[in-house]
């Protein structure tokens, strides 16, 4: 008799140990980017900030790559080959690490480690033990998790020289790339099942009415709240220099942001049925407190703000993010589900791609205090579209959530 844990393409606990590996592989090199461009290489500020976006292009590209490839070829397949990618990525980076190979390195990792993400978060719909809801929770702790991991062990290695942050990636994609081809190879089987059953069974799941319009709502949600978040990852650093405030300082408000993931994080996966029922409500919620996060910045001078909008900003982010992955998944078709998350990545990437620009731009036209308001509205703004999609849908019962 076969159980429900047994009708999963790949283990669970390899599914999470990917998502920590590579998490904790990535995090050794993309912290360090400006730095090392600005301060090793040599180079400007502003070429470091090309670099940066063309990096988040391409990882677009993988990820809407890795979705398309994952529901039109090979799951098993596609995963191997994007980290396939990566590995030989960080691998040449140990030998040529100068310029332009540096950049052009960082590209093809990009590239691979997109098709990567889009291929984890497209194995969560195929797993029949839990719920697609609690598969994505786990996933998003397992990778702010592996971000922690990698940026402490940073601060310790780099001392010795960048080649062995380099080398230690390696070393992390490396494993990952022996795990998939020991434990992923069911992906195909499970995969081709499933397509088989969508072609055969006039049950099959379907999108509902109104879903296309309904994620791309959601999706907007996801572009604004993306272009906030990298303000934190940029402009905000410099805003805080210049109240007199130290690097220092600022470090410790990632911490805190780690500290209330990793610690929120399994609260809430606890009630992933409870969340889960309550879909819409959580979003709504998440998405104003990033909104309202900015709010607070507003005319502060004091760190306390500063922390009480990284807390904010923080609580917020585990309410949305996981769920807009649920969100979608529980929208798209069965033949198009890891398409659409390829489509979720990529638009993540495309705000950690634009939102330093964005930001650039309005605080060199205007000012910190025009930035602020401009994050809060737009989010708020894409809170009150993606509500009055569901409101259309709901008043004509096509949106059972």
């Amino acid at each position: 008799m076969l159980t429900k844990h047994s009708q999963d393409p790949i283990r669970l606990i390899w599914l999470f140990a990917g998502s920590l590996i590579i998490n904790t592989g990535i995090s050794f090199i993309w912290p360090l980017t400006t730095i090392y461009i600005h301060n090793y290489l040599h180079e400007t500020l502003t070429i470091a900030g090309i670099v940066l976006f063309i990096n988040s292009a391409f990882t677009m590209v993988g990820n809407a790559t890795g979705g398309w490839l994952f529901d039109r070829w090979h799951p098993y397949q596609t995963i191997l080959t994007g980290v396939s990618i990566a590995t030989a990525s960080t691998l040449l980076l140990v030998f040529f690490h100068g310029w332009p190979a540096y950049p052009i390195l960082l590209v093809t990792l990009g590239l691979g480690n997109g098709m990567v993400v889009t291929g984890l978060n497209s194995i969560a719909t195929l797993i029949k033990s839990k719920n697609a809801s609690y598969v994505f929770n786990v996933l998003y702790f397992t990778q702010n998790l592996g971000l922690v991991f990698g940026s402490l062990m940073v601060g310790f290695i780099l001392p010795y020289g960048i080649t062995y942050i380099f080398l230690l990636a390696f070393i992390m994609f490396a494993f990952f790339n022996i795990v998939v081809l020991f434990e992923y190879r069911g992906l195909n089987k499970a995969h081709e099942g499933k397509r088989q059953k969508s072609f055969n069974s006039e049950d099959t799941h379907k999108p509902l009415q109104g879903s296309t319009q309904a994620i791309a709502a959601i999706l907007f949600c996801v572009f604004a709240a993306w272009i906030a978040y990298e303000q934190w990852n940029s402009n905000i650093s410099s805003y805080m220099l210049s109240l007199h405030m130290s690097v220092r300082s600022y470090s410790l408000l990632w911490t805190l942001n780690a500290i209330l993931i990793v610690t929120l994080q399994p609260f809430l996966t606890h009630f992933d049925d409870w969340l889960t029922e309550h879909l819409h409500g959580r979003l709504y919620i998440g998405f104003s407190l990033f909104g309202l996060a900015f709010l607070v910045l507003i005319g502060a001078k004091h760190y306390a703000l500063f922390a009480l909008s990284m807390a904010t900003l923080t609580i917020g982010e585990i309410l949305s993010f996981p769920a807009v992955s649920t969100f979608v998944n529980d929208r798209a078709s069965d033949k198009d589900k890891g398409k659409y998350q390829g489509i979720v990545q990529s638009i993540t990437s495309a705000g950690r791609a634009f939102g330093p620009l964005i930001g650039a731009l309005i605080i060199d036209h205007s000012s910190y205090l025009i930035l602020f308001i401009f994050c809060s509205s737009i989010v708020i703004f894409s809170v009150v579209c993606f509500a009055f999609i569901n409101k259309i849908n709901k008043s004509k019962k096509v949106d059972p959530n």
